[in-house]
């Protein structure tokens, strides 16, 4: 099991690695979080705000005295976690619907698709500030509104991918013995676009990180005490002036993830092939 895992790291190029390292790193920071964050998530820590970094506060202190180490670590737990979450739902329903959609053909296929297109041409922006200032900014809702967003994306790829298998022997001699859609979308198709759907995943993921991200810096996203990097960013914005690490900080974590995963999808685009 773990022999084609390594043989498959040891394939990618260098920026390859580099990228699964930056990846790995963060969710085994959002993972551990618990386990390895010095203090409380709204802890205060030190009566100065804005302080250099120091031996008890590696990273200093944010806008109101808190450890920012420990606001990263916590924070890079909500982003990863619902960034994952979401890239997840994102595809596992778009390529559920496009599968779908090239099996059966038809009007089947004309109403998703035209459905999709219609999702699509909506601004995820302004979608998303439309539903957060509608019911409120909640885990749930932020999950719900980025796999929303993403979803008809992956459809018209995961679709596209589909409908050049559907046509192909192997399904039509599936189709022939009887077999139900069920049956060869998971058999048949869903295998031969694993790779394709991989890398895709990945690009879900960095749009989600950006989008929960912009939202939390507009104050619409994840809420105080507890914080996503976005977040962290916004509220200690104050201290851009001196280059406090309350603020270089956080943006270094999300630029080191996002570049991380892109990395990563990069490397192993080559062998997405169907």
């Amino acid at each position: 099991m773990m022999k084609p895992i390594f043989r498959t790291v040891r394939a990618l190029p260098l920026s390859g690695r580099i990228g699964l390292g930056l990846v790995l790193f963060w969710i085994a920071i959002a993972a551990l979080a618990p386990l390895i964050a010095p203090y409380g998530v709204g802890t205060f820590v030190d009566e100065e705000v804005f302080s250099p970094a120091s031996a008890r506060l590696w990273l200093g202190s944010d806008y109101l005295g808190r450890d920012v180490l420990t606001r990263i670590i916590w924070g890079s737990r909500n982003t990863v976690f619902l960034a994952l979450g979401a890239a997840l739902m994102a595809v596992a329903i778009g390529t559920s619907v496009a599968m779908l959609a090239a099996i059966r053909g038809g009007w089947t296929d004309q109403i998703l698709c035209r459905a999709m297109d219609t999702l699509i041409s909506i601004p995820s922006k302004i979608f998303a500030l439309v539903m957060v200032a509608a019911f409120g900014s909640s885990m749930t809702l932020l999950l719900a509104i980025a796999a929303f967003t993403y979803t008809p994306g992956n459809f018209r790829i995961s679709r596209a991918l589909a409908m050049n298998l559907v046509a192909l022997d192997f399904v039509q001699v599936a189709r022939a013995r009887g077999e139900r859609s069920f049956h060869i979308a998971l058999r048949e198709m869903l295998p031969n676009m694993i790779h394709p759907l991989l890398a895709d995943l990945g690009l879900r993921f960095v749009f989600v990180v950006l989008l929960l991200s912009g939202l939390s810096f507009l104050g619409l996203g994840v809420q105080p005490p507890h914080a996503d990097l976005g977040s962290l960013v916004r509220e200690n914005i104050s201290g851009l002036s001196s280059g406090a690490l309350a603020i270089v900080a956080p943006a270094v974590a999300i630029a080191t993830l996002t570049v991380g995963a892109n990395l990563l999808i990069d490397a192993i685009k080559p062998g997405a092939k169907t």
